[in-house]
C-alpha cells in the first residue's frame, strides 16, 4: 500500500500487532472468567505494563516510550479489539499520567510515573459528582488550606476502580471557589489516606472493573499533593480530560471491531436455507454500513489524537469530543447488529455478545454524554448559541 497522510508509522502499526498478539492470548474467554469470579485482570495488566504497553505515552526518562496519545490509543483499541480491553488505561496512563506529565512537579513525575508506566501503579480519577452531573461547575469537593496541608471534604460517584488503585487524582475546588467559573484544584491522595472510603455501585452490565461512590471526609494531604498550580485555570483538567475522550473512543472502536469480526465470520459460516446468511442483503448490509462507521470513527479518533499530540489543545478538544461521540454510536450500532446476525445465539454467554451490547452502551454516556457533545459542536464548531 503506498504511503498517504492516513497511513499510520510503521512503528505504530508494529504496535499494534505486537497489543493484538498478547491481547489475543488471553481474549474474551479469560476477561469472562475473571468477571465471573469477581476478580481482577491482574495477569493481563502486568504483562501489558512488562512489555511496556500501559506506558507508551509517559516520557522516557520516567520509564515510558516517549510516544503520545496516538499509540496509548491504538494499544487499547488492539485490546479492545482482540476482546481483552483494559478500561484502567483510560485513567492510569491516559488521564492521570498525562496531567502529572504536562502539569506535576519533577518530584510527583519521579513518584508516580513510572509505575504507572509498567503498571505496578494503578491511578484512579474522581471528578463525577451525586448532584454535579454533567455539569462539572456544580463540583462541591473543596480544598481548604490548614497550615502546611490541605483538608479536602466532598464526595464521588461512578469512580472506576478505585479499589484497585494505589492512588487518585480528585478534582476538587479551593474554599474560596466554590460558586462562579470552575476553577479546579487537582489533588494526587493516596488511597490508603485516613478519610477516604467508598462504596461499591452495582451495575446491570458486568466488568472486572467496578464502580464506586467515594467519600472524602476530612482528608488531609501535604502541601504537595497539589498538582499544577491552583490558579492555573482549567486546562490542566482537559490536559486529561482530552485524552480521556480519545480513549473512550478507543475502548468503543475496538468494541466494535470484536463485535464486527463476529458478526462476520457468523455470516460466512451459518447456512439456513440455501446459502450462508452473510449471502442475503438484510444481514449483509448492516454490517457493510458499521464497517463504514467504524472506519469513520477510526479517523477522527486518530486525528483527535494526532492534534492532541501536536499540542494543538484546543483542535484536539473539538476532535476528541467528535471521536468520543463517533465511537459510542459505532459501538452500539456494531453490537445491537452483531447480536442481530446471531439471533438467539447472539445473547448466550458462549458468544461473548449479550454483556457488551449493554457495555457498549455506556460510551454514550461516559464520560461525557452525547448531548452535551452535541452542545460543544453546535457552540464551537458551529459558533451558534450557547443553549445550557
Amino acid at each position: 500500500m503506498s504511503t498517504t497522510a492516513f497511513t499510520e508509522p510503521d512503528e505504530r502499526t508494529a504496535l499494534r500487532e505486537a497489543v493484538a498478539k498478547l491481547a489475543g492470548s488471553y481474549g474474551h474467554t479469560y476477561v469472562a472468567e475473571k468477571t465471573t469470579q469477581g476478580e481482577k485482570l491482574t495477569e493481563l495488566w502486568q504483562d501489558m505494563g512488562k512489555h511496556g504497553f500501559l506506558g507508551v505515552n509517559i516520557p522516557e526518562e520516567y520509564g515510558g516510550g516517549g510516544g503520545g496519545m496516538g499509540d496509548l490509543s491504538a494499544v487499547l483499541e488492539e485490546a479492545a479489539a482482540a476482546g481483552a480491553p483494559l478500561l484502567m488505561m483510560v485513567v492510569s496512563p491516559a488521564i492521570v499520567g498525562t496531567i502529572i506529565t504536562r502539569c506535576g512537579t519533577e518530584e510527583q513525575k519521579q513518584r508516580w510515573l513510572p509505575g504507572i508506566a509498567d503498571g505496578s501503579t494503578i491511578a484512579a480519577f474522581a471528578i463525577t459528582e451525586p448532584d454535579a452531573g454533567s455539569n462539572s461547575h456544580l463540583i462541591t469537593t473543596t480544598a481548604t488550606k490548614d497550615g502546611d496541608e490541605w483538608v479536602l471534604k466532598g464526595q464521588k460517584v461512578f469512580i472506576s476502580g478505585i479499589d484497585e488503585a494505589d492512588v487518585v487524582l480528585i478534582v476538587s475546588r479551593t474554599a474560596d471557589a466554590k460558586t462562579g467559573k470552575l476553577k479546579p484544584a487537582l489533588f494526587l491522595v493516596p488511597t490508603d489516606a485516613k478519610g477516604l472510603t467508598w462504596q461499591h455501585i452495582p451495575m446491570d452490565f458486568h466488568a472486572p472493573e467496578k464502580q464506586f461512590q467515594v467519600f472524602i471526609d476530612d482528608v488531609r494531604l501535604p502541601a504537595d499533593a497539589l498538582v499544577g498550580d491552583e490558579d492555573g485555570g482549567i486546562w490542566q483538567l482537559f490536559a486529561g480530560l482530552n485524552p480521556e475522550r480519545i480513549m473512550g473512543a478507543a475502548f468503543s472502536n475496538g468494541m466494535a471491531r470484536y463485535a464486527l469480526e463476529k458478526a462476520v465470520d457468523y455470516a460466512k459460516t451459518r447456512q439456513v436455507w440455501k446459502d450462508v446468511i452473510g449471502t442475503h442483503q438484510g444481514i449483509a448490509h448492516p454490517l457493510a454500513k458499521v464497517k463504514i462507521e467504524l472506519e469513520m470513527s477510526r479517523l477522527v479518533m486518530q486525528k483527535a489524537a494526532a492534534l492532541y499530540d501536536a499540542g494543538d489543545d484546543a483542535g484536539a478538544g473539538e476532535f476528541a469530543n467528535m471521536a468520543k461521540y463517533a465511537g459510542g454510536e459505532v459501538a452500539c450500532n456494531a453490537l445491537d447488529t452483531a447480536v442481530h446476525t446471531h439471533g438467539g445465539n447472539g445473547l448466550a454467554s458462549e458468544y461473548g455478545l449479550g454483556n457488551l451490547l449493554i457495555a457498549a452502551r455506556l460510551g454514550r454516556i461516559a464520560p461525557v454524554s452525547r448531548e452535551m457533545i452535541l452542545n460543544f459542536v453546535a457552540m464551537h464548531s458551529l459558533g451558534l448559541p450557547k443553549s445550557y
